[in-house]
């Protein structure tokens, strides 16, 4: 697929910076927003109307957050390829709507290592269900945006403003081997703190 209207975006972010922008943008042109703890109640603030992945799930978040996304209405919707009639089939037998953009930045484990937390606390500034989503979406771009940091914010709006609310497959490529920069330099990141410990 070379230009991929957005029309359902999942935005689960621990940076908010120019969150609320970037949502109006997308809201701006007819998007979905579907959301998680934090990140809807920063965007309903705003007054931006928001989905939870709860009631995308039809289970709520439990174990104090560490499952919220983890859900195959969650990644199905991620990872069918939208070119496969098969995958997009299985989609209507299961009732489950495709994801278009997916913007996800990860738990800041460096600000906690620098805080000298504790091994117990730290660990807990381990994002899973982050890296899962972005690598998800990384994975299936010819399907998919990823957008993996609130620097790229400004690629994507004006790709839609410049695209009839579309985005290219040349810039969703590059979103994606940026994102598996970005997880591997995360996962790297834990191996080295925790090795040390």
């Amino acid at each position: 697929m070379e230009n991929l209207k957005i029309k359902r975006a999942l935005l689960s972010v621990t940076d908010k910076s120019n969150l609320v922008e970037f949502a109006k943008s997308l809201t701006g042109y007819g998007v979905e927003i579907i959301s998680t703890g934090g990140t809807k109640r920063k965007l309903e603030g705003a007054g931006i109307s928001v989905t939870s992945v709860s009631e995308i799930t039809k289970f709520p978040e439990i174990l104090n957050g560490r499952v919220k996304t983890l859900h195959p209405n969650i990644h199905a919707g991620i990872l069918a390829d939208k070119d496969n009639p098969e995958h997009l089939e299985t989609l209507r037998e299961l009732n489950i709507k495709p994801f278009d953009l997916i913007c996800v930045n990860l738990y800041n484990f460096a600000g906690a290592v620098e805080k000298g937390l504790k091994e117990k606390e730290l660990i807990e500034q381990i994002d899973i269900g982050g890296p899962t989503l972005l690598r998800a979406a990384a994975k299936n771009y010819h399907s998919i945006a990823v957008v993996p940091d609130p620097s790229f914010y400004n690629n994507i709006i004006e790709e839609l403003k410049t695209n009839n609310c579309c985005i290219t497959l040349k810039l969703r490529k590059e979103m994606a081997i940026k994102t598996f920069y970005l997880t591997y330099n995360y996962d790297k990141m834990i191996y080295n703190t925790l090795s040390k410990e």
